[in-house]
Parts: C-alpha cells; structure tokens; sequence
C-alpha cells in the first residue's frame, strides 16, 4: 500500500495508486446543498485534499472518481471556472507580502481571461470583474475555493510588527486584515456570479472578521453533517487499513487487536460536533504505517509559531483550562484582538472535546486533550516554556517513568527535588500565598502529566473529597497528596481520613500514600513520607 505523505493533491493520489479514503459523498453532499462554507480544522488534517477533490469535482473531472462513492450519485458532471487561492507555504510577517500574493492571482485570472485595463482598479473590484468574465465566457458561476484564508493573520498575530499604509503607522496584522476584508468583500459583490464558494483554516476569527464584508457562511467545523470531512474514523481505519494494522502489528510483535488499541490512544481522540465520531489524527496514522512505528509525528511535524506567541505572555494555566465545560462561543469564535489562549489551543488542534451536556436548549462541551500523542508534545513544549528549567525534561520523565514502573519511590523523590531546583524561583518569593500555591499545584500538574505513559488522575474525585493526583502503572498506584509549608504528616492523614485508598482495596497492585511537600523558601521539596497501605 502506498501512503500518500505530504501529497495533497487528489488528481496526484488517484494517477500514482496512492491509498484514498472515500470521502466523495461528503464532496456531493457540500456541492448540493449549499453555496458558500467555511471548515476550521487543524493543520495537517486534509483540508488542502478535501479542497484539491472539490476543485477536480468541480472542473468535470469524471475519469478520477471512477469507482468511487461520488460516482453513483453524480450524473451531469458539469465543467466550472475553478479559482484556487493558497496562501500555504508563504510567510506572511513581511510588509507588502499579502499584497503581492493577491496581486499574483489577479494577473494570472486576468491574463487567462484576456482582461485588461483593470490594474489599477481596487482588488476586490478585479476579482468580481474576473468572477463575471468567467461566467460569461464559459456560461456557469464560477467556483472560489481558498486554502488557509487566515495564514496571512496567523503569521503575524501577537508579534507587534509595524508596516506603514499610507499616513497611518499600524500593526501588520491589522494591516492584513482590512485587505483580506476588502478582497473577500468580493463574494457579496459578485453573489450572482458563484456556484460555489468554501474557506479552510485553522481558526474562525471574530468581532473585527473578515468575513463581515460578505454574506456569512455556512460554518460547518462543528457540524454532525460533516464532522468526519477530514481525519479518519474507527469504520474506515479498520476497512481501508486492516493490512496496514496487520502488517504493524507483526513487526512490533502484538496482535491486530491491541495495535489498534494502541493506535486509538495514540492517535484517535478528535470530536469535532456533539456526535462525537472519533476521528484519527490522519498525518500520524500514514506515517505510523509507513514507518511501522507509533511516534509522535503530528506534533514533531512543527508547533505553530502563533501559538507560542500567545502562551508565552499568558496567565492562564493548563491545569485550570482542560476538563473543564465551555459554550462554544468560548472556544470557537477567536477574537483576535483579546488574549486568551483556549480559542487557539482548541482550534490548533491540541484540544479537542472529550463530553457534551444538555443545558436547556444548548450544548456545552468538555475539552481535554484528544490523545497520548498531542498530550505528551504539548504539556512538555508548554512545561519547558512555563519551568524553563536548566535540566533537560525528557530525560526527567524517562528517568522519572522508570521509578514510577519499578516502584522506586527515593528514586522518584530525588529527581522530583533536583528538577524542581533547577528551575529559576527567586522572583516567586515575593508572591502572596495563593500565587505561591497557584505555582507549585501548576508545576507538579505538568510534570506528573508529561508521565503520559501511565494513567494519571489530577484532583481525582472520590466519595469523600478530592486526591490532588493519583498515578496507576501496571503493577502500583500512587496516591499524592501536596502541602505547601506544611508537615508531611499533615498530608498522609488528610488521605487516610478521606479515603482515597479505599475505592483499591481489592486491586491486586501495591498501591502507595504519599505526601510530598514543597517550601515557599527553597522552591522544592521540603517533605516526603511514603506509607505502603495494608489490606
């Protein structure tokens, strides 16, 4: 089987025998029954295919669906004037970028249509006169499709960057917008010269959006209608990849059954509407059978820019943020011109909704992270960039894993306390109490969930109360309690007079109280009492 890894290209994957997963009918459903859309998904997650597929469906292409889904519903195969807009692969921090880049399209369109005379005109002016000659020469609307409209915004959000527009002096991302707002403005202007009309991105920028010069779209990225559009569902990985499953799991020497079990931890995950059909990160499941190896290649294949921008300079805590219930208004719509990180870690792909409850006449989501993949990059990428501790973490949490593996609890301590001293603390002195607390509950968080190859439980809920973190491996679980600048004691008996032990009184594994305490002083371990409980 040949895996089609960093193709994305529909008429390339069809030529060259290139594994397909059919999502043709969903291309039909799209082209019948609505006009202008919009599809936020993470990057890497097949939206510039699902836009390649579209542009072949709409060119008449009928020779590369031969067989496919979309071939016993399509009868008329009409031939559109296709225009393809991707700004994938230019980097949009430079001044005058954006511009030059819509300009290239415009003379291209322009030249192909035999136009002349509109150069000077305003962008959005040239793009309607383009979209009416093409209908007028080949008699049908014209289809607009446009891959990662919001690259231009994303390259340039939070990093200050100045360009110069006429007599003003103002940020480029700003700068960016108002052409964006002014180019697509087009698709009101021209409503009557289109057939069809989608956006791609990662994000749905609101309040100041380009999308307030046009008629709004069909919003789709949370919609049961399409949710499984992009990615890979469970029915089609066990169905167009059971060779695949086959072939891994002989070379790592497990059955079909546990490698996709171990597939679903590590790459399965993703809900993207109350349904909650699991979708597979696809970037990671091609590459995992053509390596025939479970890595973390989603996440290694880059961390957008943007992101760790935005997470630098921000208060809010991870611990704080996932499991936790939003509106969708929370963490949908990003306002561009506000800080707050949840939007952009959902949108980006390293959240994901994980339960759905029914308020009245609304839904309200859970978000956490969809995977072992995404969980273990990103709490180590936002742990060094919140510790930025002088030791190094990954070798931390092997060491760390290892202890926790083998029951090695003074090995555990002592790489807890020497990590925790690494880390830069003179300035947190001087914090009040609960900002000295905020600290060390978010630190421990971190590292005790970049230990992703073993259950771990934070604030887990009993019948009596809350442990601060429970960790289960295959032959031990441990139960922490944290105080800060309190006795050790003081924590093994708020477990003992909680019960957190209880609920494994029957669990064959040895299971482990531990208090550990930190000082406000040194930054580090103060304390560490470890009490084995008798059954």
């Amino acid at each position: 089987m040949k895996y089609p890894i960093g193709i994305q290209t529909f008429e390339q994957i069809i030529d060259n025998g290139f594994v397909y997963v059919d999502k043709t009918d969903l291309v039909y459903k799209l082209a019948t029954e609505g006009k202008i859309y919009f599809l936020s998904r993470p990057r890497r997650f097949g939206k510039s295919l699902l836009l390649s597929t579209l542009k072949c469906y709409f060119e008449g292409r009928k020779e590369l669906f031969k067989g496919l889904r979309i071939d016993a519903l399509e009868t008329e195969w009409k031939q559109y004037p296709v225009f393809h807009i991707d700004f994938n692969g230019t980097n949009f921090s430079t001044a005058g970028t954006l511009d030059k880049v819509l300009d290239y399209y415009l003379e291209k369109w322009e030249r192909q249509l035999e136009v002349t005379g509109m150069s000077q005109e305003d962008r959005g002016i040239r793009f309607a006169n383009v979209l009416h000659q093409a209908h007028v020469r080949t008699g049908q609307p014209a289809v607009v499709l446009i891959d990662e409209y919001d690259k231009p915004l994303l390259d340039v959000l939070d990093t200050g960057l100045r360009v110069k527009s006429g007599e003003n002096d103002m940020l480029i991302e700003d700068y960016n917008r108002n052409v964006l707002k002014a180019f697509y403005s087009v698709f009101k202007l021209a409503d009557a010269e289109l057939r069809f009309v989608m956006l791609t991105g990662v994000t749905k920028f609101s309040q100041v959006s380009v999308f307030s010069g046009f008629n709004q779209p069909d919003d789709i990225s949370m919609s049961g209608r399409y949710d499984a559009i992009c990615g890979i569902t469970k029915e089609e990985l066990t169905t167009v990849f059971a060779e695949s499953i086959k072939e891994v799991a002989e070379v790592n020497g497990v059955t079909p059954d546990e490698m996709m079990e171990m597939l679903r931890k590590q790459y399965d995950g993703y809900h993207f509407s109350s349904k909650m059909t699991d979708i597979f990160n696809p970037y990671s499941l091609l590459n995992a059978f053509a390596n025939q190896s479970l890595d973390s290649y989603w996440f290694r294949s880059g961390t957008p820019t943007y992101l760790i921008r935005l997470l630098r300079h921000t208060n809010e805590n991870l611990n704080e943020l996932t499991g936790k219930f939003y509106s969708p208004q929370q963490f949908i719509d990003y306002k561009a011109d506000v800080e707050k990180p949840l939007p952009m870690i959902y949108q980006s792909g390293y959240l994901t909704i994980k339960g759905v409850r029914r308020i009245g006449m609304r839904n309200i989501y859970k978000l956490d992270f969809p995977n072992a993949e995404v969980a273990e990059g990103f709490l180590t990428l936002v742990a060094n960039n919140y510790l930025q501790s002088r030791e190094d973490s990954n070798s931390w949490l092997y060491e760390t894993a290892e202890a926790l593996e083998n029951g090695d609890l003074s090995t555990f301590e002592r790489a807890l306390t020497a990590f925790l001293a690494s880390i830069p603390y003179t300035a947190r002195r001087h914090e009040n109490e609960r900002e000295k607390e905020r600290y060390f509950q978010y630190t421990v968080y971190l590292l005790m969930r970049m230990v992703g190859c073993y259950t771990v439980y934070h604030e887990k809920e009993t019948s009596a109360g809350r442990a601060d973190c429970v960790v289960e491996t295959p032959g031990y679980v441990y139960i922490f309690e944290y105080k800060l600048d309190r006795p050790a004691d003081e924590a093994l008996a708020q477990i003992d007079a909680m019960g957190y032990a209880r609920e494994y009184a029957d669990d064959r594994r040895k299971v482990y109280k531990i208090a550990c305490c930190f000082s406000s002083e040194t930054g580090t371990v103060s304390d560490f009492k470890v009490v084995e409980e008798q059954r």
